[in-house]
């Protein structure tokens, strides 16, 4: 009897809890908290990045985000060692021309299925879809930020010198030339007209002059347009801004972002190339000295570099779906410009370019229609990192030939 009573109370117990939908027993699946890894080299935290995850977490309970800094210099280098250890984080800031490398290790999650559901997805610029997507037709990269190259000048020096804003390459040497001065009497050359980035990263000052006057990766039918007699000649003519009519320091062939800022800001050059991330710093220095125009046309039309910036999501997460609403949170348009504000570049999103903006800015989308990307291939992350600057400043101190030069980099390419 004992055991009857005992067996029918343990029955009205499992009942009592049944009835009662387990309100007392937690679901450990759905508590279980998310936690999102993030890497990024945003130089200001504090101001923009910080005040967002705070955001995020409130407006999504049980997700966390562990954002790290990792420094510009290390960054892609720590990453791909990162991928290839098995352990990258969820979600990082990528550049475009690390995408073809990515994808090659299996790296990234695709995204096209996330992104057609997401609301936000017309609210960003149609050209930064296209550009991004991969030519496997997936779409692996999120779009944080928009960065296009243009020229800067001094406009105190050209209206001293009473010189127009160059809209031509022809134009631009002359122009250099000009600015390019003693200005002291004690015969040493104290204004250059052109700070070229010589070392990592100048490939962009590179493309604008020789991409847009004959030369290109690959044409149409996937045929290397890099040792043609236009491309020689064109990579020639960047190279005798340096070596033949010296309108840039001799520091060219070492100076880094670091130099060409502060030659700028100094006065040491009148002009040089970079984008609207630079602005408030020149600006702080030079106010209205300082203003910006897009980048002069080549021989064949107008280049200039989308300085892309995307977030991706690696396939090795194991929160795939917290880590796309984390990077799709940073791409709406309200957090974007939260974003923009503390990095100085552009909003991915067409409701924030409707505020309008500065001369920086309108330098930035007069750009728009002639930016481009450098090839989706494997090669060109190393191009980019390590075989342009060598080759380059061969070139600069003559110890190879534009042609050798040319050469080197179809031979890459054509691996």
């Amino acid at each position: 009897m004992k055991k009857i009573m005992l067996s029918l109370l343990c029955l009205l117990v499992a009942l009592a809890v049944y009835a009662g939908g387990g309100s007392d027993v937690p679901d450990a699946a759905e508590e279980k908290p998310q936690e999102v890894t993030f890497w990024y080299h945003f130089d200001d935290p504090e101001t923009a990045l910080n005040p967002l995850i705070e955001k995020f977490e409130a407006e999504n309970p049980g997700i966390t985000i562990k954002a790290e800094r990792v420094a510009w210099d290390v960054y892609n280098q720590k990453l791909l060692t990162s991928v290839a250890g098995g352990n990258p984080p969820d979600v990082a800031q990528v550049k475009l021309w690390w995408q073809p490398q990515l994808v090659e290790m299996g790296a990234l999650l695709p995204l096209e299925d996330y992104i057609s559901d997401w609301g936000g997805k017309s609210d960003v610029f149609d050209k930064i879809w296209e550009l991004t997507k991969y030519s496997d037709g997936h779409q692996y990269y999120m779009p944080l930020q928009m960065v296009i190259l243009y020229l800067y000048y001094r406009t105190d020096m050209f209206d001293e010198l009473g010189l127009e804003v160059p809209k031509t390459r022809a134009e631009f040497l002359e122009t250099a030339k000009a600015l390019t001065r003693d200005t002291d009497g004690d015969g040493n050359i104290d204004v250059y007209g052109f700070g070229i980035r010589g070392a990592r990263g100048g490939h962009d000052w590179w493309g604008t002059f020789v991409l847009s006057s004959g030369a290109e990766f690959f044409d149409d039918k996937g045929n290397s347009g890099l040792t043609t007699a236009e491309a020689i000649a064109a990579n020639q003519w960047f190279i005798d801004l340096y070596r033949v009519h010296e309108v840039s320091p001799p520091t060219t062939p070492s100076d880094g972002f670091k130099e060409i800022i502060a030659n700028m800001s100094s006065g040491r050059t009148a002009m040089t190339i970079h984008h609207l991330g630079s602005s408030k710093q020149l600006e702080e220095v030079l106010g209205d000295k300082l203003s910006a125009a897009p980048v002069p046309m080549g021989t064949e039309g107008s280049w200039t570099s989308f300085g892309d910036e995307e977030n991706a999501v690696f396939a090795a997460t194991e929160v795939p779906d917290a880590a796309f609403k984390w990077a799709a949170f940073l791409a709406t348009a309200e957090n974007n410009a939260v974003w923009q504000k503390s990095s100085g570049q552009v909003s991915i999103n067409k409701s924030n370019a409707a505020a309008g903006g500065s001369r920086f800015l309108q330098a930035t989308t007069d750009s728009a229609d002639f930016a481009g990307v450098l090839p989706a291939h494997p090669g060109t992350a190393e191009f980019v990192e390590s075989l342009w600057p060598a080759l380059m400043q061969q070139a600069f101190m003559g110890e190879i030939t534009s042609e050798e030069m040319m050469q080197s980099i179809e031979d890459h390419f054509a691996q």
